[in-house]
C-alpha cells in the first residue's frame, strides 16, 4: 500500500476522538507531568503556520514523557475575551460571544487537522460563565486582602479592620498607597463611608486615580502594547495619556517575591533578566526639594544621591499633578502646549525616543536641599510618572538624556566625579556625558575624594540628618491597571453603596454579562455595561459598569485545567496536590514581560491564601521564536516620478548637446528641468495641475524672457504606449529655437495604476514596494492576471516587464523577511499544507526549520523534502510493490547501531529542547537504515515509537500494521544500550612523511604497539618502506597513524 497520508491522518484523529485516547486522569501510580502552551485568543483569521511552532513543540514533549512512563497533562483551552471581537460587535451588532464561537469552531477544526495531543475534556474557555466565576472570585479574594510587610504574606482585610480597632496604624508594616495615620479612636469615630475609603488604601484590589492610555474613538483604556506612535494597534485610533479612577492590583506588594522567585525556576537568563528589569529594583534615596516661594514640596527618587552638588536643574513628568501648581503665569500657555504635544504618547514610546530633545520651563524654582541653589524646574515627556515619582534631579555631567537636555537648553552643567588618578575637566568640551557609576567625588564639598559608593552612604546619612531625604529601595515595577470600559469581559461582582464599591457575596457568582441594546460606550461616554437595563443587585445598588482586562483570565487559567469541571471550588487540593504546578510551559516571547508577571502575582497569591501548593506557576519555560514570513512586493510606478525620470534620461549629462539642471527654483516656484544656456523650463505634472498654474507661469516665463514647456503625463504615458517620441521632439524643437506651445489643453491621464518588475533599470527612483498576496508569487514571479483580480483598484493595471534567462516576459517582485501578518498578505495557512503534504510532513518541518528559541524564515520550498524524508521511512516498511513487509529475522550489528544511536539522540534532543537536531538525526537514520536494505521488526517497531511524538498518524498506521491493538501513545520508549553503538574498529588513514597512502581497519582493543606492527606487516605499506629506515611512528587513536622514513 502507498502512503496516503489524506487517509491516515483522519482515520487516527478520529480513532483518538472515539477512544479520548489523550484523556488524563489522577493517577497515584504514575509520576505527573504537567505540559502548557499559552492558550490563543481565537481570531476570525485563524492559525497561520507560525502559531503552531510552540503548539507542535510542546506536543512533541508531552508524548515523549507519556512514552517514558508519565502520567500528562496537556490541556487546551481559548483566551476568548479581546477587542477585536468587540469592535466587530459594534460595527454588525453581532454579539462577541457569537464571534468567538465561531473563530473558536475554526481553531479547532485547525488543530485537529494537525493531530495534537491535547485533552479536550479539559477544555477552557474565558468567556463562560463557568470559568469566569472563578476569576470573579479571585478578585474578590484579592478585595478582601491586603499585604503584610512583616510576614510576607496577604492576609485577610479582616485582620487589618481588627488591628485598626486596637491600634490604628501604630506600628503598622503593611503594603499601602500612602502612609496614613490615625488612632484607635480616630478610626472607630470614622463612618462607614470614611472607614472604607481608608481600606482603599490597603486593598490588593482596589481603586485609584491612575495615568492611562485612553482611546476616545474605542472608549477604552488600552495597555502599552496596544499603542504604537500614539495611535491604537488595533484600528489606528488616536490614544491620549490621561487620569482615571481605575481598579488595579497592588501586584507592587510582591516585588521582593517575585524577584526571589526567579531564582527556584528553570528559566533563561535572559527571560530572568527581563523579569528583573520589568520589576526594576533599584536602592537609593527620597530627597525633597521645596519649591521656591511656595509651600510646595516636590520629592525625588535617585539612585545617585552622591551626585546632588550636581544637580542644575530638576525636570518633570508632564502629567505630573504639581505641574499646573508650579508654573508660573507667563510659562502657562508654553506648558500647556507641550503638554497636549506629548499627551498621546505611551511610556514605551517615550522611553524609546532617545534622539529628539523637547521640554517646557515652568517658570518656577526648586531648592537644592544641600547646597541651597535655585534649580529651574521643566517639564519633558523622558521623564515618567510611572517610575519613582515622576520627578527627577537632573545631573547633566553624568546622564546621557541629562547631557542632552542641558545642551539643547543651554543649562549648566557641574562634574562632580571624575576617575581615579585623572582631574576633573571642563563640560563645556565634552561631546558626551561622563558614566560615572565608578570614580572619586569632585566638586561636592564634603564628598571631595569618596568613592562613589561610600559617596552615597555619606550623601543619605546628611539628607537624614537634615531630614530632608531618607534612604529608599524603589521599583520600575506598577500596580497593575485591571480595569477596561469594554462589554466583552468578565463584569466585576462589585456594588456601590454610597458612592464605595463593596463585594458581592460569593453565593451571586459568577455574575454574568447582561443582555444590552448596543455595545459602544453610552453617549455620556460611560462603559457599554451602562447600557444595560436592571444593573443593580437586588437591593438596588448598581453594579459597576467596567469589565475586566483580558489578562484577568488568562492569569490563572493553568490551575483551572486541573480540575475544570468543579463548580464548587476554583481547584481541589487533591488536584492541585497531584498535578503542583506547570512542569514545561513553552510560548510567544511577548509571554516574557506582562503575562508572566500577573501569572506569577496571581499563582503567590492564591499560594498565600492556601490554595495553590505551589508559590511559582511554571517550573521550567521556553520562549519560542517567531516564524515570519517571507512578504512578497510588487512596485508601484508613481506616474509624476517615472515621467520625470524618463525626461531626465534624455536631456542629463546634456543628451541633447545643452546641459539641463533638476529641481530649478525661484522664490515659491519650483520647475523639475532648466536650462539655464537656452533659458528653458520645463514642469511635469498631471493635466488638472497644470491648466491651475498654466497662466501664471506663462507670465513667469515671458518675464524672466525663458521659454515654458509643461508636459502632461497622459502626453508621456503615450508615448511609451505607442512608441512615439513627440514629447523628445517638442525638447529638441525649443533647444533648436523653434517655437513650440507652453501648455497644450488635453486629457487627464485616466489609465490604471502602472507596476514596474524588480530588475527594470531606474526602477528604485519613482517606484513605492506594495505587498502582494504570496499566494500569487511563485519563485518571486508575479502571476499578473491574479494580481488584476485580485482587488478592484488593480483591474486595470498594467506592467513593465523584464526577461527571464529564456526570453519571456516576467515580472519579478521584491522580497523581504517580516512578521507573519495578515496586513502584510505574507501569511500562509497550515490547512493548505496539510492539505497538499500532510500533518506529520508539517510538524516535522516546523520543527526542522531551526532551533525553537529562534526566530527563521518561513519557506514553503523546503518542505518537499520533509516529505520526501516521510515517504522514505514508509518504505522501510514495505517492498518494491509497497506490500507491508517486516521480517522477524534478527537484525545486524549495523543495524542496531543506526537504532541505538537515534535512540540516545532522541533522549537528548527533547529534553533539551532542540527539536531540530532530532529531525536531523532521523534522516540520517533512515537513509542509513535504507541503505542497509533494514526491514527487521527488531529495528522498525522502535523505530515507529521513536517516530510517533514528531509523527503521530504514520506511527499509529505502522505499529497497527505491526500488529498491535493498543495506541502507540501507550507503547514505551525503546531502552537505549550503549553496548549496540559502541566502535569495534577504527578506519585509520595511514600516512608517510605526512601524505596518506592508505586506509587501514583495526580493532580499536589493539594498543600503540599493535597498531604499529600490524601496519609496518601491511603488504601496502612495503613499497613506502623499501630501503628506508623508519625513524618514527606516530599513532593518535581513532585518528591517524603517520610513519616518517627517511
Amino acid at each position: 500500500m502507498d502512503y496516503n497520508f489524506i487517509e491516515i491522518e483522519k482515520k487516527w484523529q478520529q480513532y483518538w476522538r472515539d477512544h479520548k485516547v489523550y484523556k488524563v486522569d489522577i493517577d497515584h501510580s504514575k509520576p505527573k507531568f504537567y505540559v502548557l502552551d499559552m492558550f490563543p485568543y481565537p481570531s476570525g483569521a485563524g492559525l497561520h503556520v507560525g502559531h503552531p511552532l510552540g503548539y507542535i513543540a510542546s506536543d512533541i514533549y508531552a508524548r515523549y514523557k507519556r512514552l517514558k512512563g508519565f502520567n500528562v497533562l496537556h490541556p487546551m483551552g481559548y483566551d476568548a475575551y479581546g477587542l477585536p471581537a468587540e469592535q466587530y460587535a459594534i460595527q454588525t451588532g453581532t454579539h462577541p460571544a457569537v464571534t468567538t464561537e465561531k473563530n473558536i469552531n475554526r481553531y479547532r477544526e485547525q488543530m485537529d487537522k494537525i493531530g495534537f495531543c491535547y485533552d479536550w475534556d479539559r477544555e477552557v474557555r474565558t468567556c463562560e460563565p463557568s470559568y469566569y466565576k472563578w476569576t470573579q472570585w479571585t478578585f474578590l479574594q484579592l478585595f478582601n486582602s491586603f499585604y503584610c510587610n512583616g510576614c510576607q504574606k496577604a492576609q485577610p482585610i479582616s485582620k487589618l479592620i481588627h488591628r485598626f480597632e486596637e491600634k490604628g496604624t501604630e506600628g503598622l508594616n503593611v503594603a499601602e498607597s500612602k502612609p496614613l495615620s490615625f488612632t484607635a479612636a480616630e478610626w472607630k469615630a470614622m463612618s462607614e463611608k470614611e472607614q472604607q475609603e481608608v481600606l482603599m488604601n490597603y486593598r490588593l484590589a482596589y481603586q485609584a486615580e491612575a495615568m492611562v492610555n485612553w482611546c476616545p474613538s474605542l472608549g477604552t483604556v488600552l495597555a502599552n502594547d496596544e499603542v504604537a506612535d500614539g495611535l491604537s494597534v488595533r484600528g489606528g485610533y488616536p490614544v491620549e495619556r490621561k487620569s482615571m479612577k481605575q481598579w488595579q492590583l497592588r501586584i507592587t506588594a510582591y516585588a521582593d517575591r517575585l524577584l526571589q522567585g526567579l531564582e527556584t525556576v528553570d528559566w533563561s537568563e535572559s527571560v530572568k533578566d527581563l523579569q528583573r528589569n520589568w520589576i526594576g529594583k533599584s536602592m537609593g534615596a527620597s530627597v525633597i526639594f521645596k519649591v521656591e516661594g511656595k509651600d510646595i514640596d516636590l520629592e525625588v527618587f535617585t539612585t545617585r544621591a552622591d551626585t546632588l552638588f550636581g544637580t542644575t536643574f530638576m525636570v518633570l513628568a508632564p502629567e505630573h499633578e504639581l505641574v499646573s501648581q508650579i508654573t508660573t503665569p507667563g510659562q502657562r500657555t508654553e506648558v500647556e502646549e507641550y503638554i497636549t504635544r506629548t499627551k498621546n504618547r505611551s511610556e514605551r514610546e517615550r522611553m524609546a525616543e532617545v534622539r529628539k530633545v523637547s521640554g517646557a520651563f515652568t517658570g518656577a524654582y526648586g531648592i537644592n536641599p544641600i547646597t541651597g541653589a535655585k534649580l529651574p524646574i521643566w517639564i519633558a515627556d523622558y521623564v515618567l510618572m510611572g517610575y519613582g515619582t515622576g520627578a527627577i534631579m537632573a545631573v547633566p555631567a553624568h546622564d546621557s538624556r541629562d547631557f542632552a537636555f542641558a545642551r539643547h537648553f543651554d543649562l549648566p552643567i557641574i562634574q562632580v566625579v571624575k576617575k581615579p588618578g585623572t582631574e576633573p575637566t571642563d563640560p563645556a568640551t565634552w561631546e558626551e556625558s561622563f558614566d560615572a557609576k565608578d570614580g572619586e567625588l569632585v566638586n561636592s564639598g564634603f564628598l571631595n575624594g569618596l568613592t562613589v559608593k561610600k559617596a552615597i552612604e555619606r550623601m543619605i546619612e546628611e539628607l537624614e540628618k537634615l531630614g530632608v531625604g531618607t534612604g529608599k529601595t524603589n521599583y520600575r515595577l506598577r500596580d497593575a491597571i485591571f480595569s477596561r470600559q469594554r462589554y466583552w469581559g468578565e463584569p466585576f461582582p462589585i456594588y456601590y453603596k454610597d458612592g464605595m464599591p463593596y463585594a458581592m457575596d460569593e453565593s451571586k457568582l459568577p455574575l454574568e454579562l447582561p443582555a444590552i441594546d448596543e455595545y459602544k460606550p453610552t453617549e455620556t461616554g460611560e462603559p457599554p455595561l451602562a447600557r444595560a437595563k436592571n444593573w443593580v443587585t437586588e437591593e438596588g445598588y448598581p453594579i459597576e459598569t467596567n469589565t475586566m482586562p483580558g489578562f484577568a483570565g488568562s492569569s490563572g487559567y493553568y490551575f483551572r485545567y486541573e480540575d475544570p469541571h468543579n463548580d464548587k471550588e476554583y481547584f481541589s487540593r487533591e488536584a492541585n496536590d497531584y498535578w503542583q504546578n506547570v512542569d514545561l510551559y513553552i510560548g510567544g516571547a511577548e509571554h516574557a514581560t506582562g503575562h508572566l508577571i500577573y501569572s506569577r502575582f496571581w499563582c503567590k497569591f492564591l499560594y498565600d491564601i492556601g490554595l495553590s501548593c505551589k508559590d511559582e506557576p511554571f517550573q521550567r519555560m521556553i520562549n519560542q521564536g517567531m516564524i515570519q514570513g517571507r512578504s512578497s512586493f510588487a512596485y508601484r510606478a508613481n506616474m509624476e516620478k517615472i515621467c520625470e525620470y524618463t525626461v531626465w534620461q534624455l536631456i542629463k549629462d546634456s543628451r541633447m548637446g545643452v546641459k539641463f539642471e533638476k529641481d530649478f527654483k525661484d522664490g515659491r516656484r519650483r520647475f523639475d528641468f532648466f536650462c539655464p544656456e537656452k533659458g528653458i523650463l520645463i514642469e511635469i505634472n498631471r493635466m488638472g495641475n497644470l491648466e491651475k498654474v498654466a497662466e501664471p507661469w506663462q507670465e513667469y516665463a515671458e518675464s524672466k524672457g525663458y521659454k515654458l514647456l509643461m508636459l502632461p503625463i497622459a502626453d508621456l504615458v503615450n508615448d511609451c504606449a505607442q512608441g512615439t517620441n513627440k514629447v523628445e521632439k517638442k525638447i529638441r524643437d525649443l533647444i533648436d529655437g523653434k517655437e513650440v506651445p507652453a501648455f497644450v489643453d488635453g486629457q487627464e491621464y485616466k489609465g490604471g495604476p502602472l507596476f514596474v518588475s524588480k530588475n527594470w533599470p531606474g526602477r528604485e527612483e519613482y517606484t513605492d514596494p506594495i505587498h502582494v498576496d504570496i499566494n500569487m508569487v511563485r519563485n518571486d514571479i508575479l502571476d499578473t492576471e491574479a494580481f488584476r483580480q485580485w482587488r478592484d483598484d488593480l483591474k486595470d493595471a498594467w506592467f513593465i516587464f523584464e526577461k527571464d534567462k529564456d526570453g519571456n516576459d516576467v515580472f519579478v517582485c521584491g522580497n523581504e523577511v517580516e512578521k507573519m501578518s495578515k496586513s502584510k498578505y505574507n501569511v500562509q495557512n497550515p490547512d493548505d499544507l496539510v492539505e497538499k503534504y500532510g500533518a506529520d510532513t508539517l510538524r516535522l518541518y516546523e520543527m526542522f526549520l531551526g532551533p525553537l528559541e529562534q526566530s527563521k524564515p518561513w519557506d514553503t520550498q523546503g518542505i518537499e523534502g520533509t516529505f520526501r524524508f516521510l515517504r522514505k521511512f514508509w518504505r522501510l516498511f514495505h517492498n518494491e510493490n509497497n506490500e507491508f513487509n517486516v521480517s522477524n529475522e534478527p537484525a545486524t550489528a549495523p543495524e542496531l547501531k543506526s537504532l541505538h544511536k537515534l535512540i540516545k539522540k532522541e533522549e537528548d534532543g527533547i529534553e533539551s529542547i532542540s527539536f531540530n537536531t532530532v529531525v536531523s538525526a532521523f534522516m540520517i537514520c533512515v537513509n542509513e537504515l535504507a541503505d542497509l536494505k533494514c526491514n527487521k521488526r527488531e529495528v522498525l517497531e522502535p523505530m515507529a515509537i521513536l517516530i510517533s511524538p514528531y509523527a503521530p498518524h504514520i506511527a499509529e498506521e505502522l505499529w497497527h500494521l505491526l500488529g498491535h491493538e493498543d495506541s502507540v501513545v501507550n507503547a514505551a520508549f525503546p531502552v537505549y544500550d550503549e553496548s549496540k553503538t559502541l566502535e569495534n574498529s577504527f578506519n585509520y588513514p595511514v600516512s608517510f612523511n605526512g601524505k596518506m597512502r592508505f586506509n587501514m581497519e583495526l580493532p580499536v582493543t589493539m594498543n600503540a604497539d599493535e597498531v604499529q606492527a600490524a601496519v609496518l606487516a601491511a603488504p601496502e605499506s612495503a613499497k613506502w618502506i623499501e630501503g628506508k629506515q623508519v625513524r618514527k611512528v606516530i599513532y593518535v587513536p581513532k585518528k591517524i597513524v603517520n610513519i616518517v622514513v627517511g
